[in-house]
This record gives C-alpha cells, sequence and structure tokens, in this order.
C-alpha cells in the first residue's frame, strides 16, 4: 500500500505568545516541525508541508533538505483547507493519506504505522488517534458505542454537560483512503463563525454515510497532545529528553542524574561514557567511548575522542582526539583542535586554536590563534597576545618547547622547536630553535664560547 504524507503547518500558534513560528521553537535541541518530519519519514513517505504565506522563511530556517516538499496555504482558513492546498500533489498518487499536525513532535513512527495497520484492519476510509489528554478541554470527544465503535464526534462548543465530561478526544494524526478523501472534503462546509474548514469534519461526515472509522487509543497520551503554549513545551521537552537518555543508557551510557542532565536528540555517545550531573550535551556532538564528561559541563557541536575527560568547563564547536584532559573550569571556544593525550587544566581559555599531541597547558593560560606542536609545555599564566587594536595575528610554537609562567607571546611571533623561554618574558620576536629567552622584552641568551 503506498502512503502519501501531509504535515500541516500553516498555524500561527497565537498562543505561543512568539515572534517566532510555534513549530520552529526547539524541542530537546531541533525545531518541532524537525521532530514531526522525521517521525513521517521513517515510514518511507516524502513528506508535503503545508506552511502559511511566512512559510518559505520558516523552513529556511530548518537548513537545506531534500527530504519533504511544501506548498502554501495563502488564507488561514482552517485544517481541511490546509489539506485542499496538497490536493493538485498528492490526490491519486497513493492508497492512504496520512495526515498529521506538525504540533504532534512526541509521536512516534511506531504509533503511526499502528493507526495504519488498524486503517487496514478494519477497513475504514479514515481513522484517527484516539488518546485521553489531561486536559480535554477544546478538544472534539470520541462517543463511542457499547461494542466500542465510533458513533460520533462532538466538538466541545456544541458539547453537552455530559458529553464535556468524556475524557477520550481526537488527535492531530490521521489517515485517509485517497479515493474516499478528496471529493468529501469538497463537501464539508466553513464553519459559520469563522469561515474554516474543519479536517475532523471528515470523522462526522463518514460515520453519517455509514463508512467505517477506525479510532486506536494512544499507548501514550503524550504522543498524540498537541503543543499549544510554553507550559505544553516544556513538558514535551521533558519526555523527548527522557526518551534520548533512555536511549543511550540502554546502549551502554551511564548517566548519573539524568533528572540534571539535558542531552539533545542530534547528540551520540559511544559505550561506557560516563555522564557525570549537571552536564549539557548540544547540537551536533559526537563523543567517543570511556568518556567522563562532567559534573557541571557544557558541550555544544563538538566532537571528543575516545577516552577523554571534561571536568566542570564549557567546549563550542571543539575537537578533541584522543585521551585528552580538559579542566576544572576552561573554555575551549570555535576552532580549538587538541592532539592526542593534550592536557589542559584549570582556567584555560582557547580558541581557533591547534595544540599538538602530548602538549600540556597546566591552568590560568589564554591561546587564541595559534599553532601548537607537540610535547610542549605552557606555563601557568602564559598568553598569546594575539589582537594588536587592528586583526588578529597568530602564533606558531615548535615540538619540545617550553613556555615558562607569565610569558607573554606577542603575536605575530614563532618559538622554535625545543626553544625556551623564562619566567615573566614579553616576547616580541621570532626565537630560533633550540634557544632560551627571558626578560622584558625577551632576549635570546648567547652561548658562551
Amino acid at each position: 500500500m503506498k502512503i502519501a504524507a501531509i504535515v500541516l503547518a500553516a498555524g500561527e500558534g497565537t498562543r505561543m505568545h512568539s515572534a517566532i513560528p510555534k513549530v520552529l521553537h526547539p524541542l530537546a535541541g531541533e525545531p518541532m516541525l524537525k521532530h514531526v518530519l522525521r517521525a513521517v519519514s521513517a515510514l518511507k513517505p516524502q513528506p508535503l508541508v503545508v506552511v502559511g504565506p511566512r512559510g518559505r522563511k520558516m523552513l529556511s530556517a530548518l537548513g537545506p533538505s531534500k527530504n519533504y516538499r511544501y506548498v502554501e496555504q495563502r488564507q488561514p482558513r482552517g485544517t481541511g483547507h490546509a489539506v485542499l492546498q496538497t490536493e493538485r500533489a498528492v490526490a491519486g498518487k497513493a492508497d492512504m493519506v496520512l495526515v498529521i499536525y506538525s504540533d504532534h513532535p512526541l509521536t512516534t513512527p511506531q504509533t503511526i504505522k499502528r493507526l495504519i495497520e488498524a486503517h487496514q484492519a478494519e477497513g475504514a476510509v479514515l481513522s484517527f488517534l484516539a488518546f485521553h489528554p489531561s486536559d480535554p478541554s477544546g478538544y472534539g470527544r470520541v462517543l463511542r458505542d457499547d461494542y466500542g465503535q465510533v458513533r460520533a464526534i462532538v466538538e466541545e462548543a456544541a458539547a453537552s454537560e455530559e458529553e464535556k465530561k468524556i475524557g477520550e478526544a481526537v488527535s492531530g494524526v490521521l489517515v485517509f483512503d485517497d479515493s474516499w478523501l478528496w471529493p468529501n472534503l469538497g463537501r464539508i462546509k466553513p464553519n459559520p463563525k469563522n469561515g474554516e474548514i474543519f479536517l475532523t469534519d471528515l470523522i462526522s461526515l463518514a460515520l453519517s454515510q455509514g463508512q467505517g472509522v477506525a479510532a486506536p487509543l494512544a499507548e501514550d497520551n503524550l504522543e498524540a497532545t498537541g503543543i499549544n503554549t510554553r507550559l505544553q513545551l516544556a513538558q514535551a521537552e521533558a519526555v523527548m529528553r527522557e526518551r534520548v537518555q533512555k536511549a543511550l543508557m540502554l546502549s551502554g551510557v551511564t548517566i548519573l542524574d539524568p533528572a540534571s542532565t539535558f542531552i539533545d536528540t542530534t547528540v551520540s555517545v559511544g559505550p561506557d561514557t560516563v555522564i557525570l550531573p549537571a552536564t549539557i550535551i548540544q547540537g551536533h556532538t559526537k563523543i567517543g567511548s570511556r568518556c567522563r564528561l562532567g559534573p557541571q559541563t557544557r558541550i555544544i557541536d563538538s566532537s571528543i575522542g575516545d577516552g577523554c575527560t571534561v571536568d566542570s568547563s564549557t567546549l563550542e564547536e571543539a575537537i578533541l582526539a584522543e585521551g585528552v584532559q580538559v579542566g576544572p573550569y576552561s573554555h575551549l571556544r570555535p576552532g580549538t583542535k587538541l592532539g592526542k593525550g593534550v592536557h589542559v587544566g584549570n582556567y584555560v581559555e582557547i580558541k581557533e586554536s591547534t595544540i599538538g599531541d602530548e602538549t600540556q597547558i597546566g591552568h590560568f593560560s589564554y591561546i587564541g590563534d595559534a599553532k601548537i606542536g607537540k610535547e610542549v609545555n605552557i606555563g601557568a599564566g602564559s598568553i598569546t597576545c594575539n589582537f594588536d587594536g587592528v586583526k588578529k595575528q597568530r602564533t606558531v610554537i615548535g615540538d619540545g618547547a617550553f613556555i615558562g609562567s607569565d610569558t607573554m607571546l606577542v603575536a605575530p611571533v614563532r618559538v622554535g622547536r625545543g626553544a625556551k623561554t623564562g619566567a615573566g618574558a614579553v616576547v616580541t620576536h621570532n626565537l630560533p630553535p633550540g634557544s632560551l629567552a627571558y626578560g622584558v622584552p625577551a632576549r635570546v641568551m648567547k652561548k658562551k664560547g
């Protein structure tokens, strides 16, 4: 059976009270809409996204993608009208049409598949995912007969006081037979109050025709809950992060305190890595095996090799090879690349710099716009003075060099292989390999004889 998929993303989301379109609000590190597109794409159909007048700009915020197409709903005339905008692109090209609201980011591919299977098994022309929301206010209620079959859908505005007590509601995940959907969608009359065409009116129409309507209950009510407010967004965030942590722990990652740990859906972590409390891992971060991260550590869009330790530090767009130690209380800014076995100790800041294997930067140092070789020792309080007031300048330090405590390296400057500086030196000129320089400004000590 061929399936077409439509994602409705044209709503303004006014209850979010935000200048940002609702579906772009981040959830575990990714826009809400991305989670929906991923769930649908897992079933193989290429989603067709219905967007509003700001749609192109909104989709551009997701980045380039070949995983979806889109059409525009120029006037906000309801969910049924939104689906009508896809008729030319979808009608007659599939056996079934899946429609899902873009504010349902917790819906999983497994749940969508279960709905499709129920639709086929019951020979229905229309099926929807039913659920029991914590607060059913605003949802259409599902009325069933003594055999559990759907006999009516009552919108809250038309529901009696007794019907409002019903806890079962209609979600925004529906499946239609293609041959039934399109001719009947055109029969739906606009709501007299606001002129909108509601997709859920098709349920009542199918029932009035005596057609089969399937409504399996969601196994997890949160999967079927739409997000309309910041409160609901926060609740969904907690659910999504719990899912991420559960998957990681089942794959061999230790998370000592899940309640204080935050990991985005885009993060990958190797087995036998231990994540300590109050650690935040974000963006497209890749972490190897046997690492120890935290406590109180934040890692963003970084790559960390096997066997690394990051203690109470911040990493942004940094790359760490195997066996690197960082922290506590250090900051690796974008462009930092640390070789194998590098040690970065207390209160060190590094940006746009490459550090060679086995180099030691123990404490209280700033390294900016530098290339440092292998097995270099950077003494406490050393600084690459990379900004001359106009532009950033580079510092290059050769393999095996020894930079004494409190050395100022005034860029642009090169320190040769195996060269040394004395404590407190201010290096303003290049140092030859194997030389020793000290003083302010630093002078090269001449060998006797």
